[in-house]
């Protein structure tokens, strides 16, 4: 089986978000599969910066070439690298006029550069012949893909059989731009009616991927059942209930062999689940980087997300004064909403020995957070799949999560009298809720003997690609199956 993964960021090339991490793993497992994957993405400006620290190389495949149906005399080129750790190739799509910035999603007109993109990631396929048995989209930027697919590629002998499957990461991005996009991308102009890509006068990508697709994929089974709902369809409710029987829920994995507790490229101090040492090193090496009062006693609770209400900040803001009156600290590493970052600098300079704030993205910083810290916060008012509490797990840092989306999926609350469990979870959104959730962990730590039961509980969690691959594996399986069936 042959599949084209088409994605606008892929680890290590370029990365801003969780999608970058799924898309720069997932093709690895699914090579051991048996899969032949080819990835396509951008040839951002920070492709060729990351080269150096990832120490990968690019050669040039394809000259110039015309760009069909989208309104624009620009042209498109193809590079190619490889995927470390695998012998997938991955193919970018260069135009120095529409990826200008040095921003991954820098660009003011992002919706040019997303059709620019779609189109002639499919030129790309025409132009080396290759014939794949699926063209697996990602997210809004790729949400054209079988629409173009559907409608002016359909006869083609290249892809009049092709699987076209499409996940939905983050239903909240969904590419919502002006009608005038539809001329620009060649589309023919029925598609802009309310069945096809209209919404509420405008087209939206993500609707398109939804609509026109053969199978749609979303990053954990509970999400893909909540996105059916009011709640949490972002006016797309009717459109996924429309195609639930299409729709799978495919929990997102980490890679185990990349991000793992002996891995000397993650935390200097290796340790295991029988052996905390390493770990305890790493909690007092954070301490002193950070400023912090170096105690093995006071937990410290990592924070890594985008400071957004949607991340939990909106309740946290209100219990915040409550939190600190206890015996821990907190890290906090991210950036975002502007009363977000004013929030954790404040709080920073109110409680110095107590709080880190750290308004930043940094890789490095995010690793040593995980590794020593001694739990992690998550209190998503919504989340997909999140892999922040993968990460954590995978290095004994014990989640506190409201249980939405995939953490409903991934965190199980612990229960002393059994010792099973995971972490503290809240499933009513509020901020007491979430008060209680850190208090209960703050009580267990106290307890060695359960507080070292819940570490190996985390540590023995499997949420490794391994498992999604072959999930993965039997949805392209299945869908193929149905065409040929049809």
């Amino acid at each position: 089986m042959k599949v084209a993964m088409i994605s606008y960021e892929v680890f290590p090339f370029a990365k801003v978000g969780g999608l970058a991490d799924v898309i720069g793993s997932l093709p690895k497992y699914l090579e051991r599969n048996n899969i032949d994957v080819d990835i396509f993405m951008p040839y951002h400006k920070i492709v060729d910066k990351n080269s150096l620290k990832y120490d990968y190389t690019i050669e040039k495949v394809h000259d110039a070439f015309e760009v069909p149906f989208i309104q624009t005399d620009e042209k498109a080129s193809l590079y190619k690298t490889h995927l470390p750790g695998s012998t997938c190739e991955v193919y970018l799509v260069a135009n120095e006029n529409i990826f200008s910035t040095e921003e991954v999603y820098g660009d003011e007109d992002a919706a040019t550069q997303a059709v620019f993109f779609s189109a002639a990631s499919l030129a790309a396929i025409k132009y080396m012949g290759e014939k794949y048995d699926v063209i697996h989209s990602n997210d809004w930027q790729t949400g054209l893909i079988p629409v173009y697919l559907k409608t002016l590629y359909k006869e083609d002998h290249l892809f009049h059989s092709v699987l076209s499957v499409y996940t939905i990461h983050n239903l909240g991005y969904q590419g919502r731009v002006a009608s005038k996009y539809l001329n620009f991308a060649g589309l023919p102009h029925f598609l802009f009616n309310v069945d096809a890509l209209e919404f509420y006068g405008d087209i939206n990508f993500m609707k398109g991927g939804i609509l026109f697709s053969d199978i749609i994929t979303t990053v954990s089974p509970t999400y893909a059942q909540e996105i059916q709902t009011y709640r949490f369809g972002e006016h797309l409710e009717g459109v996924l209930s429309i195609r639930s029987e299409a729709l799978y829920g495919i929990l997102n994995g980490i890679d185990y062999e990349v991000f793992g507790p002996q891995n000397t490229t993650i935390t200097q101090h290796p340790f295991s689940k029988d052996n905390l040492t390493g770990k305890s090193i790493a909690k007092a090496e954070l301490q002193k980087k950070l400023g912090l009062p170096q105690r093995s006693d006071i937990p410290v609770i990592g924070i890594i997300t985008r400071l957004v209400s949607q991340k939990g900040l909106d309740i946290f803001s209100k219990i915040s004064d409550l939190v600190f009156m206890q015996n821990l600290q907190m890290v906090i590493l991210g950036t975002g909403q502007p009363e977000y970052e004013e929030l954790a600098q404040r709080l920073a300079k109110k409680y110095p020995d107590k709080i880190s704030a750290n308004i930043e993205f940094n890789i490095d910083l995010a690793n040593q957070i995980y590794v020593g810290s001694d739990m992690f916060l998550m209190p998503s008012k919504y989340e997909p799949c999140g892999l922040g509490q993968l990460y954590s797990l995978r290095m004994g840092t014990i989640p506190i999560a409201h249980l939405t989306g995939g953490l409903a999926d991934t965190v199980r609350e612990f229960n002393p009298k059994t010792l099973e469990g995971n972490g503290f979870a809240f499933s009513e959104y509020k901020e007491s809720e979430l008060l209680y959730a850190i208090l209960r962990g703050l009580y267990t730590y106290q307890n060695k003997e359960y507080w070292n039961e819940l570490i190996k509980n985390a540590m023995d969690e499997d949420f490794s690609w391994e498992r999604s691959a072959k999930e993965y594996l039997y949805v392209y399986q299945e869908g193929i199956n149905q065409k040929e069936n049809f």
